[in-house]
């Protein structure tokens, strides 16, 4: 699929202002074109696009997915008007996605000694001085909305699917680990296993465009790192394999897809676009384009698709299915 010109990004901006004028807090909900529904999804598939990169940060650009998730509230709450209220306070009543997403993190993960207003805080603050942050969150959103059968719109993923809530708190603790706020970055990272099931190191490098399907169970240590366009299913574990120190984790390429319950350990590469199957053990590094299974894992196939984390078939093999 093409990206879009510059040219035609302007073309389609205007119509789109021209429809929509100067919108208020609650916005305006006509239809916004229907070929910049098609246009967010060739970003999030990460194929550059420098007007799309501006407009994630500029207020008064575009930003289609928080069109569509405020398109989405609307419509959600006149379906089922005993959720206005929780519709209003949770999108309708946010001029960015930032707050809408602080606002909901919040609420997730308060306590008697954690208030939602502290979090809250905490978390737009972050969010808006970074603007990594900002485009990670679209992107994660785009792969929940592609990838995960169960998310049937933007709106769902933002607010009911914890293995996309749990990456953002995630995304906010990594960046106050890198601003030394380390103790706050390891109480988000408690929070988030007691609330969500999902065990995330503040420390960890994740990419872009991460899909964390159900969530329960994950576990990434901390010095693990994600590649862009990653699928993780339940269960997942990045983890060591004892008392080592050091750099002691699991180094996942881009476009790789990994199974429920699979675990790989150690400070090995798993290569690009690798399918590990479900309750594999992977303890020896794995060259891209492979297909592993087993206890521990082998190599049984070669992968079909580019990349098995957006198809997210993890029943196909090439021609030479199995490898004795």
């Amino acid at each position: 699929m093409a990206h879009l010109s510059h040219k035609t990004l302007v073309s389609l901006m205007s119509e789109h202002e021209a429809e929509e004028g100067q919108s208020n807090i609650l916005g305006s909900f006509s239809s916004w074109p229907h070929r910049l529904e098609k246009a967010f999804p060739v970003y999030a598939m990460g194929i550059p696009n420098p007007a799309l990169d501006s407009s994630l940060h500029n207020s008064e650009c575009l930003d289609p997915i928080w069109d569509a998730i405020r398109k989405e509230a609307k419509l959600e709450a006149e379906k089922e008007p005993i959720l206005s209220s929780f519709f209003y306070s949770s999108i309708l009543s946010h001029n960015c996605l930032e707050k809408a997403l602080a606002f909901a993190l919040a609420n997730r993960l308060q306590k008697p000694t954690l208030l939602a207003t502290q979090l809250m805080d905490t978390f737009f603050n972050v969010m808006k001085q970074d603007k990594g942050i900002q485009q990670s969150i679209r992107l994660d959103i785009q792969a929940f909305k592609d990838r995960d059968p169960a998310c049937l719109s933007y709106c769902s993923a933002l607010l009911y699917m914890k293995g996309f809530q749990s990456l953002q708190v995630y995304r906010v603790a990594h960046a106050l680990w890198g601003q030394g706020r380390k103790i706050l970055a390891l109480a988000l990272q408690s929070r988030i296993s007691e609330v969500f099931g999902v065990d995330i190191h503040p420390a960890a490098k994740i990419g872009d465009g991460i899909l964390v399907d159900h969530g329960t169970g994950v576990v990434i240590g901390e010095t693990a790192t994600i590649g862009n366009r990653v699928s993780l299913m339940q269960g997942v574990t990045l983890g060591g394999t004892g008392k080592e120190t050091g750099n002691r984790h699991p180094k996942v390429a881009e476009g790789v897809l990994i199974g429920a319950h699979a675990s790989i350990l150690g400070n090995i590469r798993i290569g690009e676009c690798v399918m590990i199957a479900a309750g594999s053990l992977v303890l020896q590094e794995v060259s891209p384009h492979s297909i592993v299974a087993g206890v521990p894992a082998k190599v049984i196939g070669r992968v079909h698709d580019h990349y098995p984390s957006l198809t997210m078939q993890q029943d196909e093999t090439t021609e030479n299915d199995y490898i004795n």
